[in-house]
């Protein structure tokens, strides 16, 4: 059983920076690819960003609201993945879940159906 847990969550203000992180419970974790999804209240979860596994050469997608913005990178090790966020705007504001399937789909990379594991959030508040 993979277990995945996000931290790094916070209040910040409209234009400032935060880095989240996501570590797996798994020592070989580097052929899984990674998702960042987030959930705004009152709205369905969104695609935030992914960066597939060793074997897909870690290819990167962005959903386009965070283009630019946002980067999402793995460690050497492929157990631990980031989301670097930079000029955070009010509707930034979500619970962030890391996600994480042990394929790369290149279709549906964005589709939360293609995540098997889940971690249970970390709340990032932006304020104005």
């Amino acid at each position: 059983q993979v277990h995945l847990l996000e931290s790094g969550g916070g209040l910040v203000q409209s234009g400032d920076s935060l880095k989240l992180t996501c570590a797996a419970s798994e020592r070989t974790f580097d052929s899984y690819s990674m998702a960042w999804f987030r959930q705004a209240p009152g709205k369905e979860r969104e695609f935030v960003a992914s960066v597939s596994g060793s074997g897909s050469g870690f290819k990167q997608d962005y959903a386009d609201s965070v283009k630019g913005r946002f980067t999402v990178s793995r460690d050497g090790a492929g157990n631990t993945v980031y989301l670097q966020m930079v000029s955070l705007k009010q509707e930034d504001t979500a619970v962030y879940y890391c996600a994480a399937s042990s394929y790369y789909n290149s279709r549906y990379y964005g589709n939360e159906g293609t995540y098997a594991y889940w971690g249970q959030g970390t709340q990032v508040t932006v304020s104005s």
